[in-house]
């Protein structure tokens, strides 16, 4: 894994050696080099990863901006981002951002039903009683997102539940909503909460 993402950097800085990334096509970027992790059309197939089809644009914007600028820092953000980002356009990561919005989203994973309803009740209602708000709030009633809030339908549970881990850690630091969202909210909690938004 990490000779691949030596060669992916590699090739990110190839791009841009002679001419701007700017002026690169965003496809190619996106099918040559981000593939070696994100798959075939930003479909991932390992948890490590996310799945980037169908995410919203915006989101992605913010992101790779976040890699960019070091405001990411969460481990996987600084072993495989900050590089890969560093080298990266505006207008190029607009380019990526729209490309992969446009891909057909990945499908929803299923999961145990017993696991679904918890992280139905989540999703939809919150946790009251913790101060936990409801992630349909943000992310749609069916997960898919909406500008600056990311779609979370079909993407890893896996990726999903060391996400929300950073954000209670603080080791992911760039979304405080996500920091006060998560800070009462147990393993199971958001296990359950992720495993249903990945089900969508």
């Amino acid at each position: 894994m990490k000779r691949i993402i030596a060669l992916a950097a590699g090739a990110v800085l190839a791009l841009g050696s002679g001419a701007a990334l700017a002026q690169q096509d965003a496809k190619a970027l996106a099918t040559g080099v981000c593939s070696a992790c994100h798959g075939p059309e930003g479909h991932s197939i390992s948890p490590v990863f996310p799945n980037l089809a169908g995410q919203q644009p915006a989101y992605i914007i913010l992101q790779l901006e976040a890699f960019r600028g070091h405001a990411r820092g969460d481990p996987n953000a600084q072993a495989y981002m900050w590089g890969m980002a560093s080298q990266l356009s505006d207008v190029t990561i607009k380019g990526l951002a729209d490309y992969y919005a446009a891909q057909k989203p990945s499908p929803g994973e299923a999961a145990d039903p017993a696991l679904l309803a918890e992280g139905q009740r989540i999703y939809t209602q919150g946790i009251p009683t913790q101060g936990v708000p409801a992630c349909a709030s943000c992310h749609g009633p069916n997960a898919a997102g909406a500008g600056a809030f990311p779609r979370l339908a079909g993407q890893h549970p896996d990726y999903l539940v060391a996400q929300l881990v950073g954000f209670q850690s603080g080791t992911r630091a760039n979304a405080p909503i996500m920091a006060n969202v998560v800070r009462t909210m147990s393993a199971q909690q958001m296990k359950a909460a992720a495993a249903y938004a990945a089900s969508k």
